[in-house]
């Protein structure tokens, strides 16, 4: 086999695992309006593409949509002109949104938090606009799992992003399609299509509570290789009997 039919049959393989957790978690039906979140990072062009190509060999049909959301006041920025690119390139449309964040509305937020807040809340807008019932982003499984473990050593609770979401009494649905697809696996995908990545000069974004988390979770992995996968699978396994009642 030759090294291109490698790399194609990997693409292939991350695409199936999509599909998967498409199915899984029920995430799209006949004639659903997707609104993908793109940032310019690896995990929301690989998450796209997967879509995309899924699109096509499902039984139901779906609609897809790409946009971007520029905070003005924010000096991280994306390459649109490659977005756009890349969007044309796979039959997508693409949109620009502008957004302003006021940081002195609530200084008990994090500016983190009060920043994605107001890029979704323009997402929404847009959805609703082009009359998309579902928004897509790019978290995929180490992300879930190391909210999960973020939630419960500093807030105390077990949550995490769920794979699907409903929104305003099911008008809207958030979902993610990587659900089931590794980083690491985000990140060869992305070496194989040579996708260009966006550098973040986001003055905020300094995550380190996340990077502790990451950092625990590749020491578990030391010690047992399926650690990963299996604080993933706990979320759908719990025995509330041996539990504490609360």
């Amino acid at each position: 086999m030759k090294k291109n039919e490698n790399y194609n049959w990997y693409l292939i393989r991350i695409q199936r695992k999509t599909g998967k957790a498409v199915e899984k978690y029920d995430m799209l039906h006949e004639g659903d309006r997707v609104l993908c979140g793109l940032s310019g990072g690896k995990d929301s062009l690989v998450m796209l593409h997967s879509l995309y190509h899924i699109s096509r060999s499902f039984p139901y049909k779906f609609g897809i949509e790409a946009v971007y959301v520029d905070v003005e006041n924010i000096e991280y920025h994306a390459d649109i002109e490659f977005l756009s690119e890349f969007c044309k390139s796979i039959n997508v449309p693409f949109h620009v949104v502008k957004a302003h964040v006021n940081f002195e509305t609530d200084k008990r937020k994090q500016p983190c938090f009060l920043c994605s807040w107001n890029r979704r809340k323009s997402m929404f807008s847009l959805a609703r606009e082009l009359r998309c019932n579902k928004i897509a982003f790019g978290h995929h499984k180490d992300d879930i799992v190391e909210t999960l473990l973020l939630n419960m050593t500093f807030q105390g609770s077990i949550s995490t992003m769920p794979p699907k979401l409903n929104l305003f009494n099911g008008e809207m649905q958030i979902i993610r399609p990587l659900a089931l697809v590794t980083d690491e696996e985000t990140k060869r995908y992305a070496e194989i299509c040579n996708f260009r990545l966006e550098v973040k000069k986001c003055p905020y974004d300094r995550e380190t509570k996340r990077k502790s988390m990451r950092d625990l979770l590749e020491n578990l992995e030391k010690l047992y290789p399926k650690a990963k996968n299996n604080i993933y699978n706990s979320l759908s396994n719990i025995q509330e009997e041996y539990l504490p009642e609360s």
